[in-house]
Formats: structure tokens, sequence, C-alpha cells
């Protein structure tokens, strides 16, 4: 339901000509600020206001996404920014939009039943992980694209580098893992869960 409240349809945006009636009369930037920490960085609002303008878009996209990302997870932004940098790989936006958007069924198939995750790679440009992505000659999917920042996707089961415990820490089947990892170090991925025992179960009731 969250889903398909976030979706905003595309408007043409303003691109600030000379006759632009944006440019006279709106809102100081930092009245705008003080409006959307008023609404606790609201996602919806935050996706609406994009569609007005590019000069609103452009704010968004700077600082908007940026506090709603520090709202809503503080100890990974602090975790990701450990290495000294103030930016992301993929943009705020791309992040904001991992944390509340999960598009897992739309790349994966529904058989069984099936767990999703998503995550990000902590300085993907310099990591161990990107870096045996290209030694071991990973492919992109072939048609799909990262639902965070649309940058194309690497196959980490093509490439072997799915761990062998994941399928006890997911408790999921043998070789039932799919995961993908776009340029920017986006990280979704699907696998089919194991089910649960009667004892199990019966301890969930209790």
């Amino acid at each position: 339901m969250l889903v398909n409240k976030m979706l905003v349809p595309k408007q043409y945006r303003c691109t600030h000509s000379a006759t632009c009636l944006c440019t006279k009369g709106h809102l100081s930037e930092d009245a705008i600020y003080l409006v959307f920490q008023h609404l606790n960085w609201n996602p919806r609002s935050i996706a609406v206001m994009s569609c007005v303008c590019k000069w609103f878009d452009e704010i968004a996209k700077r600082v908007f996404w940026k506090e709603f990302c520090r709202a809503r997870a503080p100890k990974m932004m602090l975790d990701m920014q450990s290495c000294g940098s103030h930016s992301v790989d993929g943009n705020w936006k791309a992040l904001g939009k991992l944390l509340i958007h999960c598009s897992g069924c739309s790349l994966f198939g529904d058989d069984g039943d099936v767990g999703i995750f998503r995550g990000m790679f902590k300085s993907f440009s310099v990591s161990r992980v990107r870096k045996m992505l290209i030694d071991r000659q990973a492919q992109f999917h072939p048609t799909q694209v990262c639902p965070y920042c649309k940058a194309k996707l690497w196959d980490m089961l093509q490439a072997k580098m799915i761990p062998r415990s994941a399928c006890i820490r997911l408790c999921a089947y043998d070789d039932s893992i799919e995961c993908f990892v776009c340029l920017n170090g986006h990280m979704l991925g699907a696998c089919t869960l194991l089910p649960l025992s009667d004892s199990e179960e019966a301890s969930d009731i209790d």
C-alpha cells in the first residue's frame, strides 16, 4: 500500500527560463527547509514537490532526501559517512527510495515462499566486491536496471560471489538465492525460504 501511495505521475518540469514564474515570489530555500522539517521529511511530500519544477527537484535531491535518510536511518548514515565522505554513491534520492521501496517482486519470480532482501555496500566504488565483480567479468542483467538509481545490475550468482553460508543465514533452500548489485552499490536479492517445522510453528504460537 505504501508503494502505491508513493507513486507520483511524471510532470514536465520548469527549466527556469527568463519568463519563468517560479523565480518570482516563491519561498526561499531556508523557508522550504523549515516546512519540510516540520513535516518530518515526509517522503510523499518530497516526491510531490520534486515534480513542480527543476529548481524544487534539485533542492530535494541535494537536501531533503539526505535529511530524510538522516531522520529514518541515523546509524546507517553515520556508518556510511565514517570514511569522511559527505555524499553517497547513486545520490541521496536513490538511498531514500531504498529505505522505503522494495521492488524485488518485479525482478524475481513469486514460486514457494519468497524472501526478498535489499541493502547497499559501503564505499562500493573502492570495495573488494566491485573489484571481484570486474575481475570475474560478471555479467549485467540483460533487461532490468537498478530500481533505485537506474544503473546496470551485476549478477552475483553468475559471478559465484554468493557465500555458501547465505542459505543458512537466510533459512533458504540451497542454490535458491539470487542477488544483484548495481554500479552504485545498491543490492537486491531473493531466495526461496525453507518451510517452518511443526516444532517451530508451535513455539511461535506459544
